[in-house]
């Protein structure tokens, strides 16, 4: 086999070629004689024997048949192989199709990266001086949705440390109109320091009761502890966790909270008053931090009472990460995982003002998930000191 890297590595071959032009043509070349050679490849799988020799059953090789394909490498003509009686269904170029799966990658990800359908049509064309039909990108992309049924129904972990809960608002049309929907998401933290999406379900509005069938389907799926919980103030939802997973701790999401607090803040006064409820969730220590609070209230509260009044009914679920050394408090409150997640599904889908069906929003976050956690390969940093407080923390519960 031609490693394709060790030839672009050698001077003397590269010198051999005038321009760029015949680089690329080379390694057209090259690939129209690979996917021909794996072709032949499985044929002689497919009838278990060589060239020109017959199978027991009487079926053998009958010549070829020209197929045009379209690769990243532009447009080009092979040579596929047949067999007599017309049983070979091959798997690289499959009949019907003229696509190589990794061009089908390319147009999963211009998809996933929010790119119209026209606008993938176009962007082909200028790359491969091909056309592309908008029912082939539609089936392509139509591909993803057993892709999506398989992932949602995954096994997963027994034990999950963390696990954020958060939803994204779409618009999406139902009956004639365009509604508000919600994709929930649920992102937890495992025991080898690394993040994972659980899954995304999609409601229309947001409440316990919809959280429970999360929950429960999180329980369904293999999960039977979560340490801790990070969700927004909604009310109900601490019971509703507990109400599935008994011993887990929930702590409210600081960051929904300090966007809660500042929704009607002036703008004039967002940098002092931001500045100043720092303070309360940086503080060392839990008796500090309502030293911080009590502050607060005496700076803003006679003209943001509210701020004043959300950090106070929700003090007990806010503070939890009080709890834990530095280490842990910093993964529940400032590595917010979920919102960093949803700015990146935003920036993918902000191109689609509102989607025609159900199944095609969940078709779109799930590529836009998958394309914002492809360098979600490495633990949380410092892990080995994090897993140990944990361990200390919780005991036995970290063995499951």
């Amino acid at each position: 086999m031609i490693d394709k890297e060790k030839l672009l590595n050698d001077k003397e071959f590269l010198k051999s070629f005038k321009n760029g032009t015949e680089l690329t043509s080379f390694f057209k070349e090259l690939h129209k004689k690979a996917v021909e050679g794996m072709l032949e490849a499985e044929l002689d799988a497919h009838l278990d024997n060589e060239k020109h020799q017959k199978t027991q059953t009487g079926n053998y090789r009958n010549g070829h048949i020209a197929k045009k394909i379209k690769t990243t490498f532009g447009e080009d003509q092979i040579k596929v192989p047949r067999d007599r009686e017309s049983s070979f269904e091959p798997i690289l170029v499959p009949k019907g199709h003229n696509i190589i799966d990794g061009l089908e990658n390319i147009i999963i990800s211009f998809y996933a990266k929010g790119m119209s359908v026209s606008d993938i049509e176009e962007q082909i064309r200028e790359l491969y001086g091909f056309d592309v039909s908008t029912s082939t990108i539609s089936r392509i992309t139509d591909a993803v949705s057993n892709e999506v049924i398989t992932w949602q129904n995954r096994p997963l972990e027994s034990l999950y440390l963390i696990v954020w809960m958060d939803g994204i608002v779409f618009k999406v049309r139902e009956n004639s109109k365009v509604i508000n929907k919600t994709i929930y998401l649920a992102v937890g933290l495992r025991k080898d320091g690394r993040k994972e999406v659980l899954g995304m379900w999609l409601g229309k509005n947001e409440s316990s009761a919809f959280w429970m069938s999360v929950l429960t389907d999180l329980k369904a799926r293999g999960v039977e502890d979560i340490l801790i919980t990070a969700t927004d103030n909604l009310n109900g939802f601490t019971q509703t966790i507990r109400s599935v997973f008994p011993e887990s701790q929930t702590q409210i999401c600081v960051v929904h909270q300090i966007r809660n607090a500042c929704k009607y803040v002036v703008w004039k006064d967002r940098k002092a008053f931001t500045a100043e409820m720092k303070n309360i969730y940086t503080a060392p220590t839990k008796q500090a931090a309502e030293m911080a609070l009590n502050g607060f209230e005496e700076k803003w509260g006679s003209k943001y009472g509210y701020a004043i009044k959300s950090w106070r009914e929700n003090w007990d679920e806010l503070t939890v990460f009080f709890d834990f050394p530095i280490e842990i408090r910093k993964i529940i409150y400032t590595t917010n995982l979920i919102e960093n997640l949803n700015g990146k599904i935003r920036k993918y889908t902000k191109n689609k003002m509102s989607y025609p069906t159900d199944e095609a929003v969940i078709k779109s976050v799930y590529l836009a998930i998958r394309e914002a956690t492809k360098k979600w390969k490495m633990p949380i940093r410092d892990w080995g000191v994090i897993l140990n407080q944990f361990s200390l923390i919780f005991g036995d519960r970290i063995k499951i």
